[in-house]
């Protein structure tokens, strides 16, 4: 039995479509396997990176790396061929980096600039028909530049002192004054209750005794010295009555104990 001319065409177009269509699932399964870690993440100025490339099958003829968003010779950084001398070959995009590939598809781009950031694409070359790209950001940050969540501890724990310090200063002022306006009204007081209190009196230190004394009349009568009778007016002395014998006796021979005796009452 023979199969028509036309049925053979359409049969071998199946063929062909389907196998077109597995190649291309095959294809983007294998581009979805293959991914480029960057080491470190945030790669600061003067800085290695190294751009490490993971499923990368057993066998291939070479890979290409590109610094841009499309890959051509223009923006083409090397060539990686494994099995020969000297097998990385430099492209127009490489300029004066300094980037070292590896034999896993891997490479290293050291001492990383500013001017380094973009895309960067890798393509893998499987065989003439197949090829595995991935590709990533890279952002190289300026090392002067810093987080400001690195300077919040510093500037708050200064903060903190300048306050606590500040408070201190203030407290202290507030005591000394305190202390100053306590004291000198403490002074004020004591020296007003001094000026008003009326000293009292006590007992005289050079006292000999603590007796009481009482004057007593003399029994005899008091008569002036006869060199004091010049001075005395006649008209005021009254007549002076005789006296008997006896005290004319006592005028003569005088007591000599005092006219005035002093006795104590108790």
């Amino acid at each position: 039995m023979e199969i028509p001319m036309g049925t053979q065409g359409c049969f071998s177009k199946s063929l062909l479509l389907s196998a077109s269509i597995l190649v291309l699932w095959m294809l983007q399964g294998s581009q979805a396997a293959l991914y480029i870690q960057k080491i470190p993440e945030q790669p600061q100025k003067n800085q290695d990176l190294l751009l490490s490339v993971q499923g990368v099958p057993d066998t291939f003829q070479d890979f290409n790396w590109y610094l841009g968003e499309e890959t051509y010779g223009g923006t083409r950084l090397f060539t990686y061929i494994p099995g020969i001398q000297r097998p990385q070959r430099d492209g127009s995009a490489m300029g004066q980096r300094d980037i070292v590939g590896f034999p896993n598809g891997s490479m290293l781009l050291r001492r990383a600039q500013p001017t380094d950031s973009g895309t960067y694409q890798v393509a893998i070359t499987i065989n003439s028909e197949w090829t595995m790209k991935a590709k990533t950001e890279v952002q190289v940050a300026e090392k002067n530049k810093e987080l400001p969540s690195t300077h919040l501890p510093t500037n708050a724990g200064i903060l903190a002192a300048t306050i606590i310090g500040s408070l201190a200063a203030g407290a202290l002022l507030i005591s000394c004054i305190a202390y100053l306006l306590v004291t000198r009204n403490w002074r004020g007081q004591s020296h007003r209750m001094a000026t008003t209190e009326k000293p009292e009196l006590g007992p005289a230190h050079d006292a000999g005794d603590n007796n009481i004394y009482e004057v007593m009349p003399s029994p005899v009568l008091l008569v002036s010295p006869i060199s004091d009778t010049r001075s005395i007016n006649p008209a005021r002395v009254s007549p002076v009555p005789s006296l008997s014998p006896e005290a004319n006796q006592d005028l003569l021979n005088p007591d000599p104990a005092p006219y005035c005796q002093l006795v104590p009452t108790s």
